[in-house]
């Protein structure tokens, strides 16, 4: 048995379910939305400023200018997430993240001792600092 070539088999087999297919046309749809990209740009614009302006000597800092520069930035970036597309992006985001834990969960219970046919990656939060220990 190749574990590597499993490996690559499970890889395949992420890449063609349709939580996965969704994430990848929901990444296009952004990068095809001109709103949106205009919108993040229009927020990493805001986040340069608000660096140049936090970076500068603390004499030279115009405080209210960088109330003003975060107030825009929270808007845009309220422009961001409330965006369709982003929204739906978010979406399958997290459907993939779910299930890419959970083969993570299974795994790594798997390498403790686990059986894999049997365990609960829902159990599992994926963080050991918050685990008691695989029962």
């Amino acid at each position: 048995m190749d574990l590597i070539q499993l490996a690559r088999d499970l890889g395949t087999a992420i890449q063609e379910d349709e939580a996965y297919i969704t994430l990848q046309m929901a990444k296009t749809a952004n990068d095809n939305d001109k709103d949106l990209q205009d919108a993040i740009g229009e927020f990493n614009l805001k986040r340069i400023a608000i660096s140049e302006e936090m970076n500068k000597k603390e004499e030279e800092k115009n405080n209210e200018r960088l109330a003003h520069l975060d107030k825009e930035l929270r808007d845009a970036y309220g422009k961001i997430m409330s965006n369709e597309n982003m929204m739906r992006y978010n979406e399958a985001k997290t459907k993939v993240d779910t299930m890419m834990n959970q083969i993570s969960a299974i795994l790594m219970m798997a390498v403790n001792g686990e059986d894999p046919q049997t365990v609960d990656p829902a159990a599992c939060t994926g963080s050991c600092s918050s685990c008691a220990g695989c029962h």
